[in-house]
């Protein structure tokens, strides 16, 4: 049974200085917990709050002995620092990099404390809104404000999934969109800007620490590859396959951006320049690192190369007025008119966008890219201009002069040699008459319905009948209508000209071409070659 009292305490009275025996202040509260031990703990100097204070007590009791009890209660009275430990903790259990794990909980307190959160309960979506807001108005990048937005909620669902909160309080807040604030765009290098930059870095002097002819290479491995620079950094000469078919390039999985083992095939002659450019270094160990970049300034680097080229490339101009504009041109600029700029990250970029170049499939490039999602490889690393954009529009079939009626009608109309013989229409003999049996007949029709000529020449060398002949009714000459557009010649015609195939043999009509044809009606003998038909019976439907 809960109880409330207030303790007995000795305090010195300030009069007389003697101790003297009185009750506390706060109302202390009696009770048992679920284990049968009785609880004495201070509450409230305001009884009702003291009374309020321990029925809450009892009811956390009551709910522990039923086995509901509230399993996010003890981690509600830690203090978020102390969550935010053991965060850090689990990312660097979790196989991440060092300087992942520091960065990503070092945002995560700079929310905590902008944010003035001290527990789980106070974390609010429209807290850290309103504080990124605050971090973009101070010089913020939307793109730097998206990754601290990223770690926060990472935070959130690691205390969901870590059993320590109930719900994600941040799950519906959603990036922004990075285009409309991009503080760096870095753009690819053309063939030209690369080829003398690597003449001016082989031919330069050191730059921190680092030789020439390596910096060339270094460039290379980031152009052909599109490696980081840590993880060129890892490159050892164990890394290279060249026995391979074909060679290639693999970067371990504890240096790997996405922690996986990375393999990369290899160009022939990139792989043959790696080869003797090895076999020039004495004394390399095969498991001694093959770039020393890993903590050098690399922009910087890229940066005196790229201005010892184009310095190179305007001492060649060969009059004043080239050089005037050479000098208002953007090639081998650090940064372009553009404001788009060239680091050693600009390299991977390259890389890819050299890939969509050359026709690589999306996939591929995505694959080679190492990318999970194929929006930043299309979108963020490959740009391409104008002049690439016109040649695929270039290579666009041409366009129709007319259309697939029209080509028919005017290969109708023009023959077998392209001669417009429109007028000379008459003297062809449509001889599309399928025989009898293939059409469904009784009987097979008379030898003049089952063979009709393959075709005739011009009225000055055919010896068929006339133009004339040809226009009289299917009653007087015995024949089928037919199509008058479709023609079933398969001669050569009479200057020479190639052979014109229809799908109709000689002596074989439709032959083995099955058309939709209405069945022949019986036949009846009469008077004429072709026989009589009922009214019924009608004409031969045309071809449709």
């Amino acid at each position: 049974m809960a109880s409330l009292y207030k303790k007995p305490v000795f305090i010195t009275d300030p009069k007389t200085g003697k101790r003297i025996k009185t009750r506390s202040k706060k109302w202390w509260g009696r009770y048992r917990d679920e284990n049968g031990l009785e609880k004495r703990v201070p509450l409230a100097a305001d009884k009702t709050a003291a009374q309020t204070m321990l029925h809450d007590l009892v009811v956390k009791v009551e709910r522990r002995v039923a086995g509901i009890e509230d399993p996010f209660e003890k981690h509600r009275k830690r203090l978020l620092k102390e969550h935010l430990a053991d965060f850090k903790a689990s990312l660097q259990d979790d196989g991440n990099t060092k300087a992942y794990t520091v960065q990503t909980a070092q945002r995560v307190r700079d929310i905590i404390e902008s944010c003035k959160f001290d527990r789980i309960d106070q974390i609010s979506a429209s807290r850290v809104q309103e504080c990124l807001a605050k971090l973009r108005a101070n010089g913020m990048s939307v793109a730097s404000s998206n990754h601290y937005l990223r770690a926060i909620k990472m935070f959130s669902r690691w205390l969901v999934r870590d059993r320590r909160a109930s719900d994600d309080r941040l799950a519906h807040l959603s990036k922004m969109n990075a285009d409309v604030d991009r503080r760096r765009v870095r753009r690819p290098l053309s063939i030209d800007e690369f080829g003398r930059m690597l003449q001016a870095a082989e031919r330069g002097p050191s730059i921190q620490g680092i030789v020439g002819r390596d910096r060339a290479v270094a460039y290379i491995v980031g152009a052909y590859t599109g490696y980081r620079r840590n993880e060129i950094g890892s490159v050892t000469q164990r890394s290279f396959d060249f026995n391979s078919d074909p060679p290639t390039l693999t970067v371990e999985a504890g240096y790997s951006k996405h922690r996986r083992q990375d393999v990369i095939p290899l160009r022939a002659d990139f792989a043959e320049r790696i080869r003797a450019w090895i076999a020039s270094m004495p004394n390399c160990q095969r498991n001694h690192p093959l770039f020393n970049i890993t903590n050098k300034r690399t922009a910087e680097m890229i940066r005196k190369d790229m201005a010892a080229a184009r310095a190179s490339w305007l001492k060649e101009a060969a009059t004043d007025r080239e050089r005037e504009a050479r000098e208002q041109s953007s090639f081998l600029l650090h940064v372009d008119d553009s404001g788009h700029v060239v680091d050693f990250h600009a390299l991977r970029k390259t890389f890819i966008t050299n890939l969509t170049q050359s026709g690589a499939a999306p996939k591929t490039a995505q694959l080679l890219a190492r990318h999970s999602d194929i929006n930043l490889t299309m979108n963020t690393y490959t740009m391409l201009g104008v002049h690439d954009q016109a040649s695929a529009v270039e290579a666009l079939p041409p366009i129709p002069t007319a259309s697939p009626e029209d080509q028919a009608q005017r290969a109708l109309a023009t023959g077998t040699d392209g001669r417009n013989v429109a007028d000379e229409r008459p003297k062809k003999v449509p001889p599309v008459v399928p025989r009898g049996a293939e059409n469904g007949a009784e009987r097979l029709a008379s030898t003049t319905l089952r063979i009709a000529p393959t075709c005739t020449e011009t009225a000055e060398t055919s010896t068929r009948p006339s133009a004339l002949a040809n226009t009289k009714s299917p009653e007087e000459t015995g024949a089928i209508r037919a199509v008058s557009q479709r023609t079933a010649s398969d001669c050569i015609n009479s200057r020479g000209g190639d052979r014109t195939r229809t799908g109709i043999t000689p002596n074989r009509i439709l032959s083995p071409v099955r058309l939709p044809i209405s069945p022949l009606g019986r036949l009846r003998r009469g008077n004429r070659p072709g026989g009589d038909r009922t009214p019924d019976q009608g004409i031969m439907s045309p071809l449709l």
